[in-house]
């Protein structure tokens, strides 16, 4: 897209493509309650009480809140985060043991190897969040293995805070009678909606002012009303027409 949107750039003024796909959070837009949001998911982040559940639309900014989310943590939060979900319950441990920097166990040993680093940075002021991005991709089994992560506590703390994003087949997959004790772990679900036209219409005004416009309104009033009847206030299609819209 860079190459393409370069097209436009001198044209407009612009010292970078703003509607870039790429989850960027200097583009963040706090209407559309996101601010609100992603408030809320930090705090929920960092109570380490059980496992948090955020869930959105395809395309509706879940990663990006992600993103966010591990850039505004406080320092003394250690985090993993895996945007590809589909490891293996055998796998899964390891990797995140591996981004701990665990050296690898056996299959018996590596939770316990785990937890032992866990306890350290614990004592040392550290907590620890896992985030897994594209949750609703990851096979029950190994929903199942992550969540007795969520079991290693201290006398008065989880060790590991876990937040589970993903598509609205998230929450099927995690009703399934064998995922209970997930279930039971869950204290908090965020649900991510899409925008209003109103705020859609706001978000487009403000990535092309991050980006460096600072004219009136370079879309006209019909061309702006076809790109928001055409993304339904999902933020990822939304990039993509404008960026075409511009060319």
């Amino acid at each position: 897209m860079r190459a393409m949107s370069s097209l436009y750039l001198d044209y407009f003024g612009l010292h970078t493509p703003p509607f870039s796909i790429t989850p960027d959070p200097g583009f963040f837009f706090e209407g559309g309650e996101r601010g609100a949001f992603i408030a809320g998911l930090l705090y929920a982040a960092q109570q380490a009480e059980g496992i948090v559940i955020v869930v959105g639309e395809v395309g509706s900014g879940k990663t990006l809140m992600s993103r966010l989310l591990l850039s505004r943590l406080e320092s003394k939060i250690d985090t993993v985060y895996l945007p590809n979900p589909s490891f293996s319950r055998d796998e899964i441990i390891d990797v995140i043991a591996r981004d701990l920097g665990v050296a690898a166990a056996s299959q018996g040993m590596r939770l316990e190897a785990l937890q032992q680093e866990l306890i350290k940075r614990h004592e040392s002021g550290h907590q620890v969040v896992v985030l897994i991005d594209e949750a609703h991709a990851m096979p029950a089994e190994s929903i199942e293995e992550v969540r007795r992560l969520s079991n290693l506590e201290t006398d008065n703390r989880k060790l590991v805070q876990l937040v589970l994003c993903g598509q609205p087949e998230l929450d099927t997959l995690l009703a399934a009678p064998h995922l209970r004790q997930v279930r039971d772990r869950v204290v908090y679900r965020l649900v991510l909606r899409n925008l209003s036209r109103s705020d859609a219409s706001a978000y487009l005004d403000h990535r092309l002012r991050v980006a460096g416009w600072r004219g009136g309104r370079i879309f006209s009033w019909l061309g702006e009303q076809l790109l928001l009847a055409d993304a339904q206030g999902r933020a990822r299609r939304l990039n993509l027409l404008a960026d075409k819209a511009l060319l």
